[in-house]
């Protein structure tokens, strides 16, 4: 059930500025939107006993941590899939910063695409933006992270247990966060409904097929996407795997072959 931002599980009342939804997975896990925007990021909020994570902190477009506090009142890291702006747009709002060691220069002053190209993307599709956003100031985020993520690494908020998993290939530092316990995978820009991109310079679609087929190795309860539609069946990983396995069979699983359609979803490499 789809719910705005003007009804939070708090006590607390939260000014609304209308740019996210908040969707609730379950009592401790929220997914915090930006539909209005074409690339429509989900950012999660994962709530332990003891400490809050935030799984990728979207555009930056709004400030994302007035929502955050209006559903937790726990201290947060912020801990990304990977050091994409899309991704990382609210990281300034938040003092604790976790990001996948082969991404962790991209944070000082390394990330590999320009601001203006970074700008032209944020700007690509006509948008109703909130009064107080300017793309004259709009600023790719940089900083030193608190910590360094390795595949495999765990991440204990209190009660909850998530691993790091190390998915390479949409980017070289991606990884999806994976929760034994209720099933669920926070896959980032590896599983959705959309187009998967594997044509940058960064990128490498060999890296991401392994990435699709390494991942169905966990029993997945829930796919919990990057972008676009929120509720994706688990058989879509497979999908997307059996299009990558069609794409490697036709000897065109390297960057430059193009775009293919599989209908649901799209692969550009």
């Amino acid at each position: 059930m789809r719910k705005e931002y003007s009804t939070m599980k708090t006590d607390r009342s939260i000014h609304m500025n209308g740019w996210f939804t908040v969707e609730e997975i379950d009592s401790r896990t929220f997914a915090i939107s930006e539909y209005r925007h074409w690339e429509e990021t989900h950012s999660y909020l994962v709530c332990g006993n003891e400490k809050a994570l935030l799984i990728d902190t979207g555009l930056g477009i709004s400030n994302i941590r007035d929502v955050v506090d209006g559903l937790t009142e726990l201290p947060v890291t912020a801990v990304c899939t990977h050091v994409h702006w899309d991704h990382i747009g609210g990281h300034r709002y938040f003092d604790n910063i976790a990001v996948h060691e082969a991404e962790k220069d991209w944070l000082d002053g390394h990330f590999p695409l320009p601001l203006e190209t970074v700008k032209r993307n944020l700007m690509r599709q006509p948008c109703d933006f909130p009064p107080e956003f300017s793309i004259e100031d709009y600023r790719i985020f940089q900083g030193t992270p608190d910590r360094i993520l390795h595949d495999g690494d765990i991440l204990d908020p209190g009660g909850r247990i998530i691993q790091v998993i190390h998915t390479p290939g949409h980017s070289p530092g991606h990884c999806c966060f994976y929760e034994a316990e209720t099933g669920y995978l926070f896959a980032g820009d590896l599983i959705y409904k959309g187009c998967l991109d594997a044509f940058y310079p960064t990128t490498d679609p060999v890296q991401f097929y392994e990435s699709v087929k390494k991942i169905q190795s966990y029993s997945i309860s829930r796919i919990l996407p990057g972008h676009h539609q929120l509720d994706i069946p688990v058989s879509l990983a497979a999908e997307i795997a059996e299009g990558f396995a069609e794409i490697e069979q036709s000897g065109q699983l390297a960057q430059g072959s193009g775009l293919f359609d599989f209908g649901t979803f799209q692969i550009r490499i």
